[in-house]
């Protein structure tokens, strides 16, 4: 068995090695002084790209290997490998809008503000390289669909920034069709070889260590076999659906599930696993024109067929004013579920709901780590029927949009997405892939409140939590970059 060479004890462990969690043990190792451990469930395939599968380095597909169930609902995918979820996602960042940092420093306070994130947002942008989409990386479906948003009236705006509705390109973690991970940007090579920082990747997290209300260390799985890493403190950077399931095994979370499940509660949590948040979205397929199909065959074969490289930010009649609570989302390309003969490809528009009022929550179904937990996240089901309203107005616009971009592509269903019976919209209902919320930051008398503005535990002490999991709301963006800056943040109120 592979024993780490400081198992009996760090002044850090991090609890998962995705995006948050490479940028908290890049960050805390400056440190010369301080001994911090990376903990992944998943494999780490070095500091060098020849090492990494092909798959994960093409930012032309969305890869499905390195993920925690392969065969699952559409909204479990989940990255399981070093480098997280930017080893498998669309490789896009966005930013969220004023209103979105309103919410968020009314639960966690000044540090959560926009002003306040930005010197972090811009820490991210360059560590991971971003840059906008080049014309080159545009198909004709692409460049259709910006010239079709100028004729509606959005106009051009920047995604990467705090902003208002429009059209625009968003910033790429990703240069000639290579995907830049977390893991090449924070743990490269330099950061590998301090002798202050250990990764262990291929060990499964199963519980906290819990002694009188402080957090000790952390039991984890390692080659089949129990250990315990000793810590002064404890970074659950799991995911929201991998936090919730930690901190429930360790017996913080709700008294009544967790009695129901067989684990006895040490700290009563009643928002753990709670306020699961998710952005909902419908897709309209479209018919492409023999000549659209001549294009993107064309544009493939020279190895630059991206499946979408614009969008639109908008907003519905429900939405505060300078906000936007939509993404329009034109793509065309090979199909992202099943397959097309050579040669024909799927075309269509999104429209991604931003800012759901519903809520899910992931629930543990046994106390087994290697059982994947209950997620459930409850798209369209607020009792007042906000969210499929706003989608509904969405698709209205989808309709604007792909009229304008009738010469491409014709209506494949004669029957307007936005008139269907609610029952219909629901069953097309699919994801963004932006989970956020299941430890909310809060005050410590809100119970859906889990972590303070700092990330640390209510009522547990050596024990913070620094991922997707902690915002309070999602914000009105792809959630990458938020997440990238507010770890940096997080890292530094850990560094003072």
């Amino acid at each position: 068995m592979n024993i780490p060479p400081l198992a009996s004890g760090y002044d850090v462990v991090i609890l998962g090695g995705g995006v948050a969690g490479c940028v908290l043990a890049a960050r805390l190792s400056e440190d010369p002084g301080r001994t911090v451990c990376l903990v992944e469930a998943g494999p780490d395939y070095g500091a060098r790209q020849e090492s990494w599968p092909e798959k994960i380095l093409d930012s032309r597909a969305l890869p499905r290997e390195d993920v925690w169930e392969r065969h699952t609902e559409f909204y479990r995918i989940r990255a399981r490998v070093l480098g997280g979820s930017s080893c498998v996602n669309g490789a896009w960042n966005t930013w969220g809008s004023h209103a979105d940092h309103a919410e968020w420093t009314r639960a966690g306070g000044e540090r959560w503000s926009a002003g306040a994130l930005e010197p972090y947002r811009l820490r991210a942008v360059e560590r991971m390289g971003l840059r906008t989409v080049p014309d080159s990386e545009l198909s004709v479906w692409a460049s259709a669909a910006l010239a079709a948003a100028r004729e509606l009236g959005y106009p051009e705006v920047d995604m990467g920034t705090v902003g208002r509705p429009g059209h625009g390109r968003p910033l790429l973690n990703s240069v000639d069709g290579l995907r830049w991970n977390a893991a090449f940007a924070y743990l490269d090579p330099a950061t590998r070889s301090r002798p202050n920082l250990t990764i262990l990747a291929g060990a499964l997290v199963d519980r906290l260590s819990l002694r009188a209300g402080r957090v000790t260390g952390a039991h984890v799985v390692l080659d089949g076999q129990p250990v315990t890493l000793a810590a002064d403190l404890c970074v659950l950077t799991s995911g929201t659906f991998g936090s919730p399931a930690v901190l429930l095994r360790s017996g913080i979370g709700p008294a009544a599930h967790l009695e129901r499940t067989g684990i006895r509660c040490a700290a009563d949590l009643p928002g753990v696993g709670a306020n699961l948040s998710d952005q909902p979205g419908v897709f309209v397929p479209l018919s492409p024109t023999d000549g659209l199909n001549r294009a993107l065959a064309a544009k493939e074969a020279a190895g630059e067929l991206y499946v979408s490289r614009m969008l639109i930010r908008a907003a519905s009649e429900f939405c505060p004013d300078g906000a936007w609570d939509l993404h329009l989302l034109p793509t065309a390309g090979p199909p992202l579920f099943g397959s097309l003969p050579p040669g024909r490809y799927e075309a269509g528009i999104s429209a991604f709901l931003m800012k759901p009022v519903s809520r899910g929550h992931v629930r543990l179904r046994s106390a087994d780590p290697v059982e994947p937990p209950e997620i459930a996240p409850a798209f369209l089901s607020d009792p007042e029927g906000r969210d499929i309203a706003v989608v509904r107005s969405g698709l209205r616009k989808v309709e604007e949009l792909a009229t304008a971009m009738r010469p491409l592509a014709g209506a494949a269903d004669p029957e307007p997405a936005h008139t269907l019976p609610g029952s219909r919209l629901r069953a097309q209902v699919g994801t963004y892939w932006h989970p956020v919320g299941t430890c909310a930051v809060g005050p410590a008398d809100d119970p859906r409140s889990v972590v303070d503005g700092q990330g640390a535990v209510h009522g547990v002490t050596g024990l913070r939590v620094a991922d997707a999991s902690i915002l309070p709301t999602v914000p009105a963006a792809n959630t990458q970059l938020p997440v990238l800056a507010v770890a940096e943040m997080l890292a530094d109120t850990l560094r003072a």
